[in-house]
């Protein structure tokens, strides 16, 4: 599989507990702190969920 970096550019507050759950999920714990996961296609849907929050870095 392909891996995907994921770096949370926005907070979580403020945001619906769902989003909050997806975030923690992920791995995400502090802003800017980048971590790397396999490119799975729930993976990816979690992404798309908080895409306003994260980006994918290359």
């Amino acid at each position: 599989m392909a891996k995907v970096k994921i770096k949370q550019v926005r907070s979580a507050i403020n945001r619906s507990q769902r989003q909050k759950r997806t975030i923690e999920a992920l791995g995400l714990k502090k802003l800017n702190q980048v971590i790397e996961k396999e490119a799975t296609p729930q993976v990816m849907g979690m992404i798309n969920k908080v895409s306003h929050l994260v980006e994918i870095v290359e």
